[in-house]
């Protein structure tokens, strides 16, 4: 038996439950890793609330295990296995949902292997978020030298990368943020321009920044309370790369009304643009390359004990945390 945090309903923080679980023994293709770290990621919340269908809902004893980042060690192999052996220190982004908890299961070939100069706790903070970072600014849009990029939640978890990554590839970066401590951070990341949004409208400061241009591309992880601006922020045949949503869900768009200006609108998940062995591999090796030589700074900025993730999930979507967040077994 190991402890993990589970849910069995639907809810608030409260609704996660410290508790003993049986993990079993790795089957075909899998492996049993002892997790080192976990990382707390946005989307953990929206499968609590049911905002995101979480596989197998309604939850179970068996799958009611929030977390899709975690880095620890290898303990058991399973048959048929032959590039993950017991000792390997590895991480894993994405699927299958289950990282709350001391040990786990997982398929073999989700497996990525941590470069020695990379701690597990910093891989736990980075790989989901610096994945994001690494398909948002070369996938869904390819940023170039010249291009100017609005990032809302500049200091959180994925937009703290993503203006790190975005200033190397030369682009001018303009961020949002909530509070002036947060400010201050996204300018040392790289944003060119920050704006308070508590004390700006982004909008109407996006459009004096730009001399009425608007940028290329906005990248909106906030959801309803900034898609419309986001919208509004675009250049002609610009690009809405919306990712997130932690004021909630946007209102529906109709196709009219990104004709005006011949905009693109995408609503991408790290899964679809992993979903291969090979391209879960050079995304991840991209990030540890960009973080090796000095482009990504990873800012672990909190970590909690596993047993308090109800606390660490009630500080991260009151907006109380900067960078990355990680739990400890």
């Amino acid at each position: 038996m190991v402890k993990a945090m589970r849910v069995y309903e639907l809810g608030g923080p409260e609704v996660l439950k410290w508790e003993d679980v049986e993990i079993g023994e790795p089957g075909e293709g899998q492996i049993r890793v002892k997790n080192k770290a976990i990382g707390l990621n946005f989307i953990d919340t929206y499968f609590r609330k049911g905002v995101y269908k979480a596989p197998n809902f309604p939850f179970t004893p068996v799958f009611g295990i929030l977390g899709v980042e975690a880095a620890g060690e290898v303990i058991a192999v399973g048959n048929g296995v032959t590039d993950v052996k017991v000792g390997d220190i590895v991480g894993y982004s994405g699927n299958p949902m289950g990282a709350y908890t001391e040990e786990q299961i997982l398929p073999a070939d989700r497996a990525i292997h941590l470069p020695p100069s990379i701690d597990p706790i910093v891989a736990a903070s980075v790989l989901s978020k610096g994945m994001t970072a690494r398909f948002l600014l070369r996938q869904c849009f390819k940023v170039e030298p010249g291009h100017t990029i609005l990032v809302h939640a500049a200091a959180g978890g994925v937009g703290s990368l993503l203006c790190q990554w975005a200033k190397s590839l030369g682009a001018t970066i303009i961020g949002t943020v909530s509070t002036k401590e947060k400010a201050a951070q996204a300018t040392e990341d790289g944003c060119h321009h920050v704006i308070n949004y508590k004390e700006e409208d982004f909008v109407a400061r996006v459009t004096e920044i730009t001399s009425g241009k608007g940028v290329d591309v906005a990248y909106d992880s906030v959801g309803k309370d900034t898609f419309q601006g986001s919208l509004a922020c675009l250049k002609i045949r610009g690009y809405m790369v919306s990712f997130g949503q932690s004021s909630g869900t946007p209102n529906p768009v109709p196709l009219s009304a990104l004709a005006p200006k011949c905009l693109y609108l995408t609503r991408p998940s790290l899964m679809m643009y992993t979903v291969t062995r090979e391209e879960l591999l050079a995304t991840a090796a991209d990030v540890f390359a960009n973080m090796e030589s000095g482009v990504l700074r990873v800012r672990v900025n909190h970590t909690y004990p596993l047993s308090e993730a109800a606390k660490a999930h009630a500080d991260l979507e009151s907006r109380k945390t900067t960078g990355s967040v990680v739990l400890i077994p």
